[in-house]
């Protein structure tokens, strides 16, 4: 595959394969794994979200732009500015859709959120949240939810306590902050397949009704002193699958819970397992 496959999504029957670092997207038949085809010359791909047959969009880092492509013909067609961004700077990342439009955080170096009209191809609107929102769900209310990582002590860019933000889709408003201790480091927020229930990695696993008041006081998993990398919630039976890369060099083990936190099982991967993806 190359230098980091940092996500892949599943559409027209064919699995999408972004590896950032190697600029490229590959398309891979998702019964024998063979590639079928690919996208070239991204800048530093990192996720995908397909608008139809012909027309999807690809952030990037390192780049004030979002890449349109066509993915019938694997070409780049166009290009989304975003405004008030460098080349140095750029950074979009996660996608979600209401309506017509598409909303990505902006991760590194960033600070706000915004909202692409998918029939203009333009940013046309962004909110400001806390430093660094590094993911982006949506619930079955229609509810965003972001986690900002709060930046690091010493960072140009700045360093404050992170955050939970519950952003009303249709207002595109700020409904509720939650916010954690200086130092904290949440990620990966993850919805389970009802989209009713949150879950996100802050040394211990933990889990949030979408509907809640407050954050939990108790995680669902607690930390076992190791590197929780990577997570994901069986959208069929609720089971959480947790991915540990333990010390970044050895091959990474997955471990597996039923909904109630029950360890099921645990296996070996690969180095640095980082993300799942659901067939």
């Amino acid at each position: 595959l190359g230098d980091v496959a940092q996500s892949m999504s599943i559409y027209d029957n064919k699995g999408w394969i972004v590896v950032n670092n190697s600029h490229v997207i590959f398309a891979i038949d998702l019964n024998t794994f063979k590639e079928v085809g690919r996208i070239e010359d991204l800048t530093s791909p990192r996720y995908i979200h397909f608008l139809s047959d012909e027309k999807a969009y690809v952030t990037q880092l390192w780049d004030n732009r979002i890449f349109i492509v066509n993915p019938k013909k694997y070409e780049i067609t166009g290009y989304i500015q975003v405004p008030d961004m460098t080349m140095e700077s750029g950074s979009t990342e996660q996608m979600v859709q209401y309506g017509k439009y598409v909303y990505c955080n902006c991760w590194s170096y960033q600070n706000r959120i915004i909202k692409i009209d998918t029939e203009t191809d333009k940013v046309v609107d962004q909110l400001t949240v806390g430093i660094q929102p590094t993911s982006l769900v949506m619930d079955k209310y229609d509810k965003m939810w972001t986690i900002t990582d709060g930046g690091y002590e010493g960072s140009p860019y700045g360093y404050e306590t992170p955050s939970l933000y519950k952003i009303d889709a249709a207002t595109f408003t700020v409904e509720k902050q939650w916010k954690f201790k200086l130092g904290d480091a949440p990620s990966e927020l993850q919805l389970n397949g009802e989209r009713d229930k949150l879950y996100w990695i802050n040394n211990d696993i933990w889990s949030m009704d979408v509907t809640a008041n407050r954050v939990p006081v108790r995680p669902f998993l607690v930390y076992r002193e190791t590197k929780y990398y990577g997570l994901t919630v069986n959208p069929v039976n609720g089971e959480v699958y947790v991915a540990d890369a333990i010390d970044y060099q050895q091959q990474g083990m997955i471990y597996r819970y039923s909904p109630e936190g029950k360890l099921i099982d645990e296996f070996y991967v690969g180095i640095i397992p980082g993300a799942f993806c659901w067939k």
